[in-house]
């Protein structure tokens, strides 16, 4: 759900930027920054350490014991193609939109704040679905003990921090890299 609204608004801003390109509409620029904005974050906080932990966690977990994670009998409802579709495209998309389109993180401060509220609603969330229902959203949690579902969640909450700051230097990287590729080819040649 992350991605598919964090690629909707990709595709909104793109269109908005098209429509309101050389409009001299002032409140039409605003709303445009404010949409940039939004996306922005929404790569840094969420699209981003959420989709790389997505893909890396569920794999591992898949690739170690198929069953603690995504059970076989998933595969009577959920076609494999689907399956990939929310657990592996996610990191290429991703990376394809950090490259093909600049994007401004929030403070280092604001950022970690973010990702880490996320990270603790989510388990919460989890933890509630368990009460209510007895099951783990995700089967692996049944098959480890209490003090082990803490370390695991404490493991993954400081996981999504370091994938936020994993985030915010590749961004950083592939954008100086090119700006200095740009202001090179933009220097006089001196022979």
């Amino acid at each position: 759900v992350i991605q598919a609204v964090f690629f909707g608004i990709c595709v909104l801003t793109d269109l908005s930027s098209l429509l309101t390109r050389g409009s001299g509409n002032q409140e039409q620029e605003r709303q445009l920054k404010k949409l940039i904005s939004l996306r922005d974050w929404m790569l840094a906080v969420l699209a981003f350490p959420v989709g790389v932990f997505v893909v890396a966690v569920f794999w591992i977990i898949y690739a170690y014991d198929r069953e603690m994670i995504y059970p076989k009998l998933l595969d009577n409802f959920i076609p494999g193609w689907l399956n990939h579709g929310m657990h592996t495209t996610v990191l290429p998309f991703i990376l394809i939109e950090m490259r093909t389109s600049h994007h401004a993180y929030p403070s280092r401060s604001s950022g970690l704040a973010a990702i880490c509220t996320f990270s603790v609603g989510y388990i919460l969330w989890v933890c509630w679905v368990h009460h209510v229902t007895g099951m783990w959203v995700y089967p692996f949690l049944e098959h480890i003990g209490p003090g082990a579902r803490i370390i695991f969640f404490g493991s993954t909450t400081i996981l999504m921090n370091f994938l936020y700051l994993l985030g915010e230097v590749l961004n950083s990287y592939i954008w100086d890299t090119q700006r200095s590729m740009e202001e090179e080819k933009e220097k006089p040649k001196l022979e």
